[in-house]
């Protein structure tokens, strides 16, 4: 691996953060022929990077903020992103119910014919009109709606790429340091007379053997601000403005696989998307988080707010006795002044500091523009590395996903007849996290005893060896809430017996 934490060799970068930007950049970076090492003070996609809305979109709404630039990017990169990972990711369709009390229907219909062709696109079909009194579409809703616009977007498994793209990174060379925590750095004169940081870390045992580098890119999300005058000791006058979305999962409310898109008489807006196919995910609220450090959750008053804003639209009201699960996340917006959290900025801000060892601070952002971000900052710290290829990422698949978006169905069916234990849902949800791994995960299993000790829920020692020894997965919680969403089935002594599985596993390797 480059850069030993033993010795004063400095590797090129270091990261601060594992979530979808700091793992992106680290793996943009190492692409490039750059030696990179990376730290994370819990697990990769810990915090916002798993709380998303899971969507791969170009912001319908941002349109009403001008930020065409924002939408632009973002719908381009919808099918980059898609074509790379065609086993996390997915073609979406959401219908936009309409009423005469929202946004006029003529104003929407520019929005979306800006919509379908801003992007380029090529992959996703586009918009139409649907009458709701006979599309299918229509049968979950009220009968006051009686016509939609149905369009395009993408469905992401947010915290799936995050641990893939450290996966990738690390087998090209990324060090990557989970549950680790960068506790100072330093400017240091380096071997060469010119400046490096010295990067103190730590962990549950205690102090690290400092690394050295060469740049140091602070990706820390919601605590951006807070590595730069806490951990870095710098002043600054940017900051971050942190806004939590919330989420509630509920049991399968349409038989469908479109997704709703659900206009507020407040200008808000929510999806109501299917779920891992027992579910329903609706969300998300944006409200102003004042703490990093206190955690995300949905608030009763949020849950009872999105209960109220679907059941405006669903024909059967929805009630918190519906909802099996909530998560929230905290979005690090660059804090542009906006006067609500709504209408705050989702573009990102790249701040360089030049003075000695490079210093980049990353602000903002969406999950879909992760990409595009990391090339941007590659850019700004090119200068810096003259021996720095050129952008790579484009072109490339994650693990698992080398194959067309149009043959998924396809490997599925053959994921069934090759291993005949597996019944429909549960091979597709093997293919929904690993894709064209599946093969190389199952092995030569010809039966469920072929995979060793079974947790619940069809999850098996093989799936969480390959999640411990190839995804970084240290705890049940890893397993069950990032790299799957097994919790949702599972039962709590289920998740209890993996955990003390783990710890036995991780005592008899120590």
């Amino acid at each position: 691996m480059p850069g030993a934490a033993s010795s004063k060799k400095p590797v090129d970068i270091f990261v601060i953060g594992g979530g979808v930007n700091g793992v992106g950049i680290a793996r943009d970076a190492v692409g490039r022929g750059l030696s990179v090492a990376l730290a994370e003070m819990n697990d990769l996609a810990w915090a916002t990077s798993s709380a998303s809305t899971k969507l791969f979109h170009g912001g319908l709404r941002y349109l009403e903020y001008y930020e065409f630039r924002l939408v632009r990017e973002a719908l381009i990169e919808r099918e980059v992103l898609l074509n790379a990972m065609p086993h996390i990711s997915w073609p979406m369709r959401f219908v936009l119910p309409h009423h005469k009390g929202l946004r006029p229907w003529w104003l929407i219909r520019i929005g979306l014919f800006l919509y379908d062709h801003l992007g380029g696109r090529k992959i996703l079909p586009a918009t139409r009109t649907l009458d709701l009194t006979k599309d299918p579409a229509g049968k979950a809703l009220k009968s006051q709606y009686r016509k939609a616009f149905e369009y395009s977007d993408c469905w992401v498994q947010d915290a799936r790429l995050v641990t893939l793209m450290a996966r990738d990174s690390a087998e090209r060379g990324v060090r990557i340091m989970t549950r680790t925590k960068v506790t100072g750095a330093e400017q240091i004169s380096g071997s060469d007379g010119k400046m490096i940081w010295k990067i103190s870390l730590g962990n549950a045992d205690g102090p690290l053997a400092p690394v050295f580098a060469r740049a140091l890119v602070n990706a820390g999300g919601p605590w951006a601000a807070d590595v730069i005058t806490g951990t870095l000791r710098l002043n600054s006058s940017e900051s971050v403005r942190l806004v939590r979305g919330s989420h509630i999962v509920t049991k399968k409310l349409f038989d469908h696989d479109r997704s709703y898109f659900f206009q507020g008489n407040d200008g808000r807006i929510i999806f109501a998307i299917p779920y891992e196919q027992d579910y329903t995910l609706i969300g998300t609220t944006d409200k102003d988080h004042k703490d990093a450090a206190a955690k995300a959750e949905c608030t009763p008053e949020e849950a009872e707010y999105l209960c109220r804003f679907a059941s405006e639209y669903f024909e059967k009201p929805l009630t918190q006795d519906d909802i099996v699960w909530t998560y929230s996340g905290v979005r690090p917006l660059y804090d542009d002044g906006a006067s609500s959290a709504t209408a705050a900025t989702r573009d990102y801000v790249l701040s360089l500091r030049e003075e000695g060892a490079p210093l980049l601070s990353v602000f903002g952002g969406k999950i879909t523009t992760h990409r595009k971000l990391a090339e941007a900052a590659l850019h700004k710290l090119s200068p810096f590395f003259p021996q720095a290829g050129g952008d790579w990422t484009a072109r490339s698949t994650l693990p698992g996903g080398a194959f067309k978006v149009d043959a998924v169905d396809k490997l599925i069916s053959r994921l069934q007849r090759d291993f005949a234990f597996l019944d429909a849902a549960w091979a597709t949800r093997l293919f929904r996290c690993y894709g064209a791994d599946c093969w190389e995960l199952l092995g030569a299993a010809r039966s469920t005893s072929d995979l060793g000790q079974h947790f619940g829920a069809n999850l098996y020692e093989a799936e969480v060896r390959w999640l411990t020894d190839k995804e970084f997965a240290k705890t049940a919680e890893d397993i069950v809430w990032r790299r799957t969403k097994l919790g949702l089935k599972m039962q709590r002594e289920e998740i209890e017996r993996l955990d003390q599985w783990l710890d036995g596993q991780a005592s008899s390797q120590a």
